[in-house]
């Protein structure tokens, strides 16, 4: 018989270590939910680094803003609900809606990041690709 306690507990471990970070980025940008979705080491590098690639749910109430942030590598964005104010460094102000898709150059400033709406939700699911030693995903400007 094969022991399956200790993948068991490995799996374990990662799940309690991913609500961790999830958590972390969530308190970093003030109210915003963030719920991290999955995480996959992937064959690209970054800097020379191995890297991984972070899949996340960030969710904004009516009204609610992100703090001004960089991410350790570029973002792939996707609006699924609501709308969603969004700039980046060196590019236009662009209010997005739910379909709609952004880019994030590895550490650009994340200068807005907001739900323009009084009644209803947005949500919008990113994808960061990262030096797998990150120490986080979401980097608080000062």
């Amino acid at each position: 018989m094969r022991n399956t306690k200790t993948p068991l507990a490995i799996l374990l471990f990662f799940m309690v270590l991913s609500t961790v970070e999830a958590q972390e980025m969530a308190s970093e940008m003030k109210m915003v939910t963030v719920k991290l979705i999955s995480a996959v080491d992937v064959e690209e590098k970054i800097d020379g680094k191995a890297a991984r690639a972070s899949t996340v749910e960030v969710i904004l109430q009516p009204g609610e803003k992100g703090a001004p942030h960089r991410h350790p590598g570029p973002v792939y964005g996707y609006v699924l609900e609501g709308v969603y104010e969004f700039k980046v460094e060196g590019k236009p102000r662009r209010t997005l809606k739910a379909g709609d898709t952004f880019y994030e150059p590895i550490m650009a400033l994340h200068q807005v990041s907001a739900n323009p709406s009084d009644t209803d939700i947005t949500r919008v699911l990113a994808i960061v690709v990262h030096p797998r030693d990150a120490k986080r995903l979401v980097i608080p400007e000062k």
